[in-house]
């Protein structure tokens, strides 16, 4: 795990937060501007002394109450900024060299080979950093920091300067380097849609304080948390791909009991894939619709009903009390559909998804 307790006052900000973070996987950091999470991976880098204690599994970094501090350079982990900031003067593998000076030994260095080839900048390496485009810079910038040896690394808000074809050209890269390299990846963003396709694991910050933290799909059910205030509030899921329909090109997904027909996946039957459900593309029914051009109607049942100016959300549960694999699913629908309806919770209804985006394999 990485367990760290964290204070620090600055003029009229406090930052106070403990966290317990998975050593595997993808945690996204996630709230409004000045909230603290810069602050939070400074702290664990060792950029800035929050007081408290900072341990990545059994190898303690910070512990105020023992007086130990472990320095930036000292600490195996890799930092990405917005800003690829490269050394311009030299070439891409002057670079990866430079982030290799840290390493401990001969391992490491091979272990740099496969990250070159992970990410693509193989063909790069004579390339001066001027040359590139800012996905590539950003791809480098990750082989650099990874080339220390890092057990952990940190990544701040690494999109947020690249315009949408680059973000869409990096994003499959930073799906597979937790799979690939086994690496804990804590990841500082404002995006939801960055949170939905690369997090497995979510914390979120509000005024300095952890307002939630849990998995991914969790937390994105809940109807009492900021996320489901957002226009793109949903659901996240893992399924797995059942079958594909060539002549249509779609693919139909199992998860939970349930099916869902989305675009077609280059993944195999049988291989998991996240899909995202927006409240928005969510209806409900009280009878099952009749020669409807939605393909996706699942029986649910009404849990909550959170009411909004105009508006309601729903969260329904996925099958019905006969039917197995109960899972979340929000719906959102107008405030005079909730009344015309009457609408109450433990109503059994349909949902009819309009669109479920397949955002990734694995």
């Amino acid at each position: 795990m990485i367990d760290a307790r964290l204070r620090l006052q600055r003029r009229d900000f406090l930052l106070d937060v403990t966290l317990a973070l998975p050593s595997r996987g993808i945690t996204a950091l996630f709230g409004p501007s000045g909230c603290g999470k810069t602050s939070v991976l400074r702290a664990l880098a060792g950029l800035q002394h929050a007081a408290g204690r900072v341990a990545l599994d059994d190898e303690v970094w910070q512990d105020d109450a023992t007086g130990c501090f472990v320095p930036t350079h000292r600490r195996p982990l890799g930092y990405v900024i917005q800003d690829a900031a490269l050394f311009p003067h030299l070439d891409v593998r002057g670079n990866l060299n430079y982030g290799r000076k840290r390493a401990a030994g001969e391992r490491d260095r091979i272990a740099l080979e496969a990250v070159i080839e992970l990410l693509g900048i193989g063909h790069l390496q004579t390339r001066r950093p001027a040359t590139l485009s800012g996905g590539e810079r950003q791809r480098v910038a990750i082989a650099r920091a990874l080339a220390t040896g890092a057990r952990l690394l940190l990544m701040d808000e690494p999109l947020a300067a690249l315009d949408a074809a680059r973000k869409a050209e990096i994003l499959p890269y930073l799906e597979r380097l937790p799979r690939e390299l086994s690496l804990p990846i804590v990841y500082v963003t404002h995006a939801m849609d960055e949170v939905a396709r690369l997090a497995d694991h979510l914390v979120l910050m509000r005024d300095g304080h952890v307002e939630a933290a849990g998995p991914l799909s969790e937390l994105m059910a809940r109807t009492d948390l900021p996320l489901a205030q957002l226009d793109d509030a949903g659901v996240v899921i893992t399924a797995e791909v059942a079958e594909h329909d060539e002549l249509h090109r779609m693919t139909r997904i199992a998860y939970q009991g349930s099916s869902l027909w989305v675009g077609q996946s280059p993944a195999q039957p049988g291989q998991p894939v996240r899909a995202r459900i927006l409240a928005r593309d969510v209806s409900v029914t009280r009878q099952p619709p009749i020669e409807t051009s939605i393909l996706n109607v699942l029986p649910v049942v009404l849990e909550h009903v959170q009411r909004e100016p105009g508006t309601a959300l729903l969260s329904l549960r996925v099958g019905h009390n006969a039917q197995p694999g109960h899972w979340t699913l929000l719906a959102r629908i107008t405030s005079r559909s909730l009344d015309a309806l009457n609408l109450q919770p433990g109503d059994t209804l349909h949902a009819q998804i309009k669109g479920a985006a397949l955002m990734r394999s694995g």
